[in-house]
């Protein structure tokens, strides 16, 4: 009897071949990883989703006693909890994503193993969860934000309100999504084969943090020299760096508007690192199996 076969299963040959339409039948799929990773994270804990305000609390808090208070560090005349807050939020986002993301070829090479499914809906599901959680702890956000401009009101005092550059908002989310999927893309793709990786680039990240100006404004080191090159300069070419300086500027009205042309460099270098990672991760799938 003849046979038909209703799915053919067969190796990527080219470095750029992405099927689209593929990921979108496996949306289900896509669901299913992201209720599960939204669900087990806290679901045998005491406080349960509270930790998504809990954890960014005692974030700002400590920095508050650290760099507000011990190093002194101005914040651009914004109050400290929401200077930091802003900070926290983004960065977070982009940590939680970046971290996981690059660990998820590995985590999940068990069931990669039995059953076939997109790759890329691993990573995809990664992003898609932290931004819940993203979306919670911007409603924090959001409420220091509101109380801060109550007591300003009943003093009389000026109110923290928001300019056009926050209507950017929904795009700078997009640009922190699209280069944490990018740099996690090309990091667990290149970890199937050399782990040190995984635990070189989780110490990178921590470090990542402060050369981008969360904890302290970007005026700080304008003008200061790094190797005969100005510091602000070196810190503008961090790509989360313009991501995060248009959010507090949109939002606080503190500072700089950093620019539209690093703006642009920022959304460049996203798109430059996701087409390298497809590359590469196109690259490594069809042995991936037998490095892991």
């Amino acid at each position: 009897m003849d046979q038909s076969w209703t799915t053919v299963i067969k190796p990527r040959n080219g470095l750029m071949q992405i099927n689209l339409r593929e990921i979108w039948q496996y949306r289900d799929l896509l669901t299913l990883f992201v209720k599960r990773d939204i669900i087990t994270q806290y679901k045998q804990t005491i406080l349960g989703p509270l930790w998504f305000f809990i954890q960014p609390s005692i974030t700002v808090i400590m920095y508050m006693i650290v760099f507000g208070g011990i190093a002194g560090i101005p914040t651009d005349g914004v109050p400290q909890p929401l200077f930091y807050l802003a900070g926290v939020c983004m960065w977070q986002y982009f940590a939680d994503c970046l971290n996981k993301t690059s660990n998820t070829f590995l985590a999940n090479a068990g069931i990669f193993g039995k059953v076939y499914f997109p790759r890329l809906i691993s990573p995809l599901s990664v992003t898609v969860s932290n931004l819940v959680r993203f979306g919670i702890q911007f409603s924090l956000f959001f409420l220091v934000f509101l109380w801060y401009d109550i007591i300003n009101f009943s003093k009389g005092i000026d109110l923290i309100l928001p300019n056009a550059i926050a209507l950017l908002f929904p795009l700078l989310v997009v640009m922190l999504a699209g280069l944490s999927l990018g740099f996690g893309i090309i990091i667990s793709s290149m970890t199937t084969k050399y782990r040190d990786l995984s635990i070189l680039f989780g110490f990178i990240v921590q470090l990542w943090m402060y050369g981008t100006p969360i904890v302290y404004p970007l005026s700080q080191v304008q003008g200061k020299m790094i190797a005969g090159m100005d510091l602000s300069v070196l810190m503008r070419l961090n790509p989360v760096t313009p991501v995060l300086e248009t959010f507090k500027y949109g939002f606080l009205n503190a500072g700089q508007f950093i620019g539209w042309g690093w703006l642009i460099y920022s959304f460049l270098f996203m798109v430059a690192l996701l087409f390298l990672g497809v590359v590469i991760f196109n690259r490594v799938q069809k042995s991936f199996m037998d490095t892991v």
